[in-house]
C-alpha cells in the first residue's frame, strides 16, 4: 500500500460517523406514569411566593357543626325501632279505621250517622299521624338539624296536619251536598221514593254506632292524646273551661253529637227526619269551620309566619315592652315565625345607646329572651312544649 492510500484511510477513520449507536440499559423497575399531570413546580414553594407572599394557604376551617344530611329510616327500620307501646298505638289506629268504615257502611239512610263517620275517619287519620310522629321520634333525623333539613323532619308533621285540614274542608262540602240532595229529593214527586230509600235506621243500629263512636274517641283522646298538638294552634276560648277531653273541639263535637244521635230513636218519625238532617248540617258546618281554622294555622307555619294565640296583638305588646328598655333606643326590625308545633323563632334587630358595656348588653339579651318565651310561649298552647329561639342583632345608635 502506498503512502497516499494510508493517508486517505486515516482521514476516513478520523471523520465523524453519521450513526451514533450507544448501549441502552433497560430497567426492570415499574414505570411511573405522569400522563395528564401538570409539569413544573408549585408556586407556593417558589422564590416569588416566599418573598412576596402572593399565594397564601387558606386558613384552616373548623368542621361543620351541622351534618350535610342524616339518614331517613326505612319502613323496616321504623318497624324494628318500635317499642311495645308504639306497636299498641299502631294496632289501635288500624282498629280506629275499621270503626270508621263500620259506621260509614251502617249509615245508609241516615245523613247524621254518615256525617259522624266522617268525623271518626278524621279521628282515625289523626291517630295514624300521631303513631307515625311517635315512631319517627326514635330517630335522630326527626329532631336534629342538618343542611338538607334545617329543622329536622318535624315540619313534615305540619304538612300532614294541613292535609287533614283539607280532608275536613272537602268532607264538609260533601256532607252539605248530600244533605241538600236529600232535601230536594224529599220534595215533589220524589218524596215517596225518598222515604222508601231513607227510612229511619233501627234503634239497635243507631245505639251501636253511637256507642262505638264514643268509645273509640275516648280511647284516642286518653290513650293517644289525639289532636293534642293540632289543638295547640286552634284553641277555642269558650271550651277552655271544660275538662281536657271536651276542651278539644274535635273531641267535643264527636262525643256530643254521638250522644245526640243515640237519642233519635226516641223521637217520632217527623222529628227523627228533621233532627237527622239538622245534625248532618251542624257536623258539616263544624267540619268546614274547623278545617278552615286548621288550614290557616298550618298554612302560616308552612309559610314561615306566626299566628299565635293572640295574633299580632301579643307580638305588638311584646315589642312595646322591649322598646321600653332603657338601653334600647328603637327596634329596627322584628320577625316572629313558627317552624313547627314545638319551635318558634324571633329575630330582632335593635339599636342601643352608647356607653353600655358587654355585661349590660348580655343582661338585656337574657331579659328579652325570657320575655318572649314567657309571654308568647304561655299564650301559645297554654304553656305547652313550645320553645322560642331568640336571635338579637344589636348596633350602636350614633344619635345617642
Amino acid at each position: 500500500m502506498s503512502v497516499e492510500d494510508e493517508a486517505q484511510d486515516s482521514t476516513r477513520s478520523a471523520a465523524p460517523s453519521p450513526f451514533n449507536f450507544q448501549t441502552q440499559v433497560i430497567s426492570t423497575a415499574p414505570v411511573k406514569s405522569n400522563i395528564g399531570q401538570r409539569r413544573g413546580h408549585r408556586y407556593k414553594h417558589s422564590s416569588i411566593s416566599t418573598q412576596h407572599q402572593v399565594f397564601q394557604e387558606p386558613p384552616p376551617r373548623p368542621p361543620l357543626v351541622l351534618p350535610a344530611s342524616l339518614p331517613i329510616p326505612t319502613i323496616r327500620e321504623a318497624w324494628r325501632s318500635m317499642h311495645k307501646d308504639q306497636r299498641r298505638r299502631l294496632y289501635w289506629s288500624m282498629c280506629h279505621v275499621a270503626v270508621a268504615m263500620f259506621i260509614f257502611f251502617q249509615s245508609e239512610g241516615s245523613p247524621a250517622t254518615m256525617a259522624l263517620s266522617h268525623l271518626v275517619f278524621f279521628d282515625a287519620g289523626s291517630a295514624a299521624v300521631c303513631v307515625v310522629v311517635d315512631v319517627l321520634g326514635n330517630f335522630e333525623v326527626w329532631r336534629r338539624s342538618s343542611i338538607r333539613h334545617p329543622f329536622g323532619l318535624e315540619r313534615s308533621e305540619v304538612l300532614a296536619g294541613f292535609a287533614m285540614s283539607i280532608f275536613l274542608l272537602f268532607g264538609g262540602f260533601d256532607l252539605i251536598s248530600h244533605n241538600l240532595k236529600d232535601m230536594l229529593e224529599s220534595m215533589g214527586n220524589h218524596e215517596a221514593h225518598h222515604e222508601h230509600h231513607h227510612g229511619p235506621l233501627p234503634a239497635s243500629s243507631i245505639d251501636l254506632v253511637s256507642a262505638i263512636a264514643i268509645v273509640s274517641t275516648l280511647i284516642s283522646a286518653y290513650g293517644l292524646k289525639n289532636h293534642a298538638r293540632i289543638a295547640k294552634v286552634m284553641r277555642v276560648s269558650y271550651l277552655a273551661a271544660l275538662p281536657s277531653v271536651l276542651s278539644n273541639p274535635f273531641h267535643f263535637l264527636t262525643l256530643s253529637l254521638s250522644a245526640l244521635i243515640a237519642l233519635m230513636p226516641l223521637l217520632s218519625i217527623s222529628m227523627y227526619t228533621w233532627l237527622d238532617r239538622l245534625i248532618c248540617t251542624v257536623i258539616s258546618l263544624a267540619m268546614f269551620g274547623l278545617g278552615m281554622r286548621v288550614a290557616v294555622a298550618q298554612g302560616l307555619m308552612l309559610l314561615m309566619s306566626y299566628g299565635g294565640h293572640g295574633g299580632n296583638a301579643d307580638v305588638a305588646s311584646v315589642l312595646r315592652e322591649i322598646e321600653s328598655e332603657s338601653i334600647i333606643t328603637r327596634v329596627e326590625d322584628a320577625q316572629f315565625w313558627q317552624v313547627h308545633y314545638g319551635l318558634c323563632m324571633a329575630n330582632l334587630k335593635l339599636s342601643i345607646s352608647k356607653g353600655y358595656d358587654e355585661t349590660s348588653i348580655a343582661k338585656m339579651r337574657s331579659r328579652i329572651s325570657s320575655l318572649i318565651q314567657n309571654r308568647l310561649g304561655e299564650g301559645y298552647g297554654n304553656g305547652g312544649n313550645i320553645r322560642w329561639e331568640v336571635t338579637l342583632q344589636t348596633s350602636t345608635d350614633p344619635a345617642s
